[in-house]
């Protein structure tokens, strides 16, 4: 996948091109049915499939206190939209300049001018535009002047009546379910970070820990206790990860996630690491005694091999 940050990147002569654009957070099973379908579009006329995404919520400049927390890193978000087999992402830095550009200059300057675009894919509720002033009828019309056809995408539903969404998955990771999470996703929710040392704890009871800074990128699910993998450089490691507080000690900082890798100890420290979430084990419990606590942990990580090992399971 090529990738372009800013209109300034996109070489003279793109295109022409199948165009979806969206926020893409997540790059959830939603996103990828519209990224399937300009695919394919592609492929039957010998064009290529873009994505244009931003570098963050326009919430986030517009509105910060009404702005929900991004499942994904710009990075990851990159990362995930190249497991998707589309030949290119324009990543648009949404600042106030872009954000008061008319709703038919944007079209005009990214749509035509930029990525020569022969179909636009967009959902039934997609803005755009200062001050969302673009809607899909405006849209509509302004492809028959600027010689694009547009395509509207109905949402996904996967499980009934809700649609696939942001949104929804935000509220499951919430919850701590994570194996729902992965089946709207598609993919595992992963959180990335650098390896930093913690309090050693963990080595203390037997259970030495990979401690992620918390600059993380990626939504971290609720606390608890989690079965999931570690990767370092390409390896993948079954791993039992604890996320919170851990309120059996105190001075713990909040949110913190913790990867003990199964049956073998690595030195991580200074390494960027995934840490992938399948399925939660347990809620966070405060503990009364120490012996209580390295019993309970015993059988997390019993639990936790089990989960691993055992069929992948689709669905909530």
């Amino acid at each position: 996948m090529k990738t372009f940050k800013g209109l300034a990147a996109v070489p003279a002569g793109f295109g022409p091109s199948v165009v979806t654009i969206g926020k893409f957070d997540g790059v959830h099973r939603g996103h990828r049915t519209l990224i399937e379908r300009i695919r394919a579009i592609a492929d039957e006329r010998g064009i290529i499939s873009a994505v244009v995404t931003f570098d963050r919520n326009p919430l986030a400049l517009l509105a910060p206190d009404k702005c929900p927390d991004p499942l994904v890193s710009v990075r990851q978000k990159l990362e995930l939209l190249a497991t998707t087999g589309v030949d290119a992402t324009l990543m648009l830095p949404f600042d106030r300049a872009l954000a008061s550009v008319p709703a038919t200059e944007f079209v005009e300057r990214v749509l035509v001018d930029a990525l020569h675009a022969e179909v636009v894919l967009v959902g039934r509720d997609f803005r755009y535009g200062a001050r969302g002033a673009g809607d899909v009828d405006l849209l509509i019309d302004l492809g028959r002047t600027l010689g694009f056809t547009v395509e509207v995408v109905d949402d996904v539903r996967p499980e009934g009546e809700r649609r696939a969404s942001s949104t929804w998955i935000r509220e499951l990771l919430a919850d701590g379910d994570v194996r729902h999470a992965t089946s709207l996703l598609g993919h595992t929710p992963t959180v990335s970070g650098i390896v930093v040392h913690g309090a050693k704890r963990g080595r203390e009871l037997g259970f030495p820990t990979a401690n992620l800074t918390p600059e993380s990128e990626g939504l971290i699910p609720s606390d608890g206790v989690y079965a999931g993998w570690l990767t370092d450089a390409g390896t993948r490691y079954p791993a039992a990860i604890s996320v919170g507080d851990n309120p059996t000690f105190e001075g713990v900082a909040a949110k913190q996630v913790e990867a003990y890798v199964l049956d073998r100890e690595l030195d991580l420290y200074d390494h960027v690491v995934d840490v992938e979430f399948v399925e939660r084990i347990r809620g966070m419990v405060a503990f009364t005694s120490v012996p209580d606590l390295i019993e309970t942990m015993r059988g997390d990580v019993v639990r936790a091999r089990e989960i691993l090992a055992g069929p992948v399971v689709d669905g909530p």
